[in-house]
């Protein structure tokens, strides 16, 4: 495949930090975080919402811990996850102290809102002493009154300087170890503020659009915000806030990671809207294969054309490629190239036979690949 310069992404130079098992900055691949929507004291309830998230590929949650039910429900939360967890801290500096020792891997605080010196101190504490990293989240919604007050409305500037301010409350219990977002739900300011914060600072950021909306509205808002940011090459974590289940936002999250070339993770589907040259219901046929094609997770791609207008030269970039034919005959392409012929009544069954085979391919050379680095080593 020839060099496109055009599709080269240089991404921002940040720190590190881990969560949990999980790096985040510092040039490791973008992770995808949701939030359960569960009340974290119901344990079962919020392990089997995780459960759903990790199926989709998530790499951290987050839970709120609003009370101190909440907190005495983390050690089993977090001992049964698969993923780190983090925990959202609001106000209450204990309800940090407590999710810290019961495990959390994370604390998303605001330095501000806890309180006194002294409390931010023992939330510091804390976090060291259980190898927790933190994340400051700064909000359009629930900027300080003095910062208000100063520039009259939430602004670019007013999201960086609160994102500053508490960040120097942390420097200054000698901690480094945290993330940073500026948040907000209007699109032009959450990227302006980001903009500014990424020159202002090497601290990894995580992306978001609050409040986005509804699955559909959300998506796209969201896609083009976060999109636009990772475009630049700003952005260490994301997460679509979507009024959905927390499983779509990670479906989502992937899907602007995938667009973007930056994390491959099961299958791209390319697809044709269809028109009156299609040779079978393209429409029906994606929407089937992306349900049962969900299982898949080994990165590949498939084309789904109904024509053969587009559909050659679309199948030449994939590793999967069906072209719509007359009287249905329809062609199948293996890495490009044209392979063979399907009919109708045998055609989602034929390609789900197909992606899995591929995917099980891939899966053993990897593994195979690295059998033969560790003999080498």
């Amino acid at each position: 495949m020839s060099i496109r310069p055009w599709r080269d992404i240089t991404r921002r130079k940040s720190r590190q930090i881990m969560v949990g098992n999980v790096p985040v900055g510092g040039g490791a691949p973008i992770t995808v975080q949701t939030m359960t929507n569960t009340l974290t004291s119901d344990a079962k309830a919020t392990i089997a919402q995780i459960r759903l998230a990790e199926e989709a590929g998530v790499d951290i949650v987050r839970v709120s811990c609003p009370d101190e039910a909440s907190t005495a429900a983390m050690p089993e939360i977090c001992r049964e996850a698969n993923v780190p967890i983090v925990a959202d801290i609001h106000f209450h500096y204990k309800r940090a102290l407590e999710a810290a020792d019961a495990g959390a891997a994370c604390l998303r605080i605001n330095p501000g809102n806890i309180g006194s010196a002294e409390r931010v101190k023992e939330v510091v504490r804390a976090a060291k002493a259980n190898g927790c990293s933190m994340r400051i989240g700064v909000n359009a919604g629930s900027l300080e009154r003095h910062l208000l007050e100063k520039y009259g409305e939430p602004c670019p500037e007013a999201l960086v300087e609160s994102a500053l301010d508490h960040a120097r409350l942390l420097e200054d219990n000698d901690f480094f170890d945290f993330k940073i977002s500026v948040k907000a739900s209007d699109i032009f300011l959450a990227v302006a503020a980001y903009h500014s914060l990424s020159e202002a600072c090497d601290y990894p950021l995580h992306l978001g659009i609050t409040e986005a909306g509804a699955l559909r509205g959300g998506t796209v808002k969201s896609s083009i915000g976060i999109g636009s940011m990772l475009w630049a090459g700003i952005g260490d974590t994301i997460r679509v806030s979507l009024s959905a289940q927390p499983e779509e936002e990670v479906k989502a999250g992937f899907e602007i990671l995938k667009s973007m070339g930056l994390r491959h993770r099961g299958v791209q589907i390319i697809s044709c809207p269809s028109c009156a040259r299609q040779a079978f219901p393209v429409i029906k046929t994606v929407e089937v294969l992306e349900e049962r094609l969900s299982h898949i997770h080994t990165p590949l791609s498939l084309s789904i054309i109904g024509c053969v207008v587009n559909g050659p030269g679309e199948a030449r970039e994939t590793d999967i490629g069906l072209t719509g034919g007359g009287q249905g005959n329809h062609m199948i392409y293996l890495s490009g190239v044209t392979d063979h012929k399907i009919t109708d009544d045998k055609l989602v069954d034929h390609i789900v036979e197909l992606v899995e085979a591929k995917a099980a391919e891939i899966d053993a050379a990897e593994v195979q690949e690295q059998a033969a680095t560790l003999a080498q080593s």
